[in-house]
């Protein structure tokens, strides 16, 4: 990476955090999955508040906001006057969700609340020959440390797929992809072991409506969007968060539901008014009467974890079975 190009970076991406609420604390040169170099941005929000809560931004080497970067095929010349604009809404976000206890966690509809970590950005083409896109990652079960499962993930994104994008770049894809790995674990096809090889997350165009222009992964009712926020607040305020509120507004969750930020609000209103939550603004803390449901999360959270456990025929495991 040129020190030319750095520094054009640098200065977009200082001013894209500024407007975000963000403040640029580090920059590094890394190394990527595929060997090669990357801009890598430590950022954070002003104040003690928040003390200790980071974003890592990972940038493949020749990624730029400016059309015209040398050996940059990522995007073509008229996505590229997008790209800053996307950038600043992702810091936006990311800004709102560093308020939350553990910004890293989120839930899935089956009621498991998740660590995402060690996601290897940017993507790198597949090393087996496929025409994908790949990148790896890391999802731990946040149940408070009784279990201590993870899964090691390398979610693939197909070449026509990644024509959708903006940009192959961590701030452009990963919604999308936590929101795939959720969907998964929904399906019960990753298995959370304490060791275990890599296991496969398709991100196919199956999630993309070109219609409505817009992800789908799950369609969901009321019932199950309030009982998504109530399992939500319960593992990542009262569990892991100390009583500290989260983020309820996440456009996040909004395109994993397939919903707005405005409903998951309105719901979240309805409920602090039925005393299960505390809501201030956008965040809601748990409340001791959500709290005094733990018997149904904890039961919700084993049954949704043995949902992800191979299932074997009982039968044929004891021979009685016909061959």
């Amino acid at each position: 990476m040129t020190a030319e190009l750095k520094s054009s970076l640098v200065a977009s991406l200082e001013a894209a955090a500024a407007r975000a609420g963000l403040i640029l604390l580090s920059t590094a040169q890394g190394v990527g999955a595929n060997g090669r170099p990357t801009a890598q941005f430590q950022l954070g929000l002003p104040g003690d508040e928040t003390a200790g809560r980071t974003l890592k931004l990972e940038l493949s080497e020749a990624f730029d906001f400016e059309p015209g970067i040398p050996g940059d095929s990522s995007t073509s010349l008229g996505q590229k006057s997008h790209l800053l604009a996307e950038m600043t809404s992702h810091l936006a976000a990311e800004a709102r969700r560093l308020r939350n206890p553990r910004p890293d966690c989120y839930v899935t509809l089956g009621g498991l609340p998740l660590a995402f970590g060690n996601f290897q950005w940017p993507f790198h083409r597949s090393n087996s020959g496929g025409d994908t896109h790949i990148v790896h990652g890391e999802i731990r079960l946040a149940d408070g440390g009784s279990h201590n499962l993870h899964a090691k993930v390398a979610a693939s994104v197909t070449l026509t797929f990644a024509e959708i994008v903006p940009a192959m770049e961590q701030p452009y894809a990963e919604s999308f992809v936590y929101n795939a790995v959720r969907k998964t674990v929904d399906m019960g096809q990753l298995e959370f072991l304490k060791s275990g090889n890599r296991q496969p997350v398709p991100v196919t165009t199956r999630y993309y409506s070109r219609w409505q222009k817009k992800f789908i992964f799950t369609e969901t009712d009321d019932s199950e969007r309030l009982n998504y926020l109530l399992t939500k607040v319960y593992w990542l305020s009262g569990v892991l968060g100390e009583g500290n509120p989260v983020w309820i507004a996440d456009p996040r969750d909004a395109q994993y539901l397939n919903t707005t930020e405005a409903d998951l609000l309105r719901m979240a209103r309805n409920e602090a008014g039925e005393g299960l939550m505390a809501l201030n603004g956008e965040f809601a803390a748990a409340t001791p009467a959500l709290m005094a449901r733990a018997a149904e999360y904890r039961a919700a959270l084993e049954a949704a974890l043995n949902f992800t456990k191979p299932q074997f025929n009982e039968s044929m495991r004891s021979g009685h079975a016909n061959m």
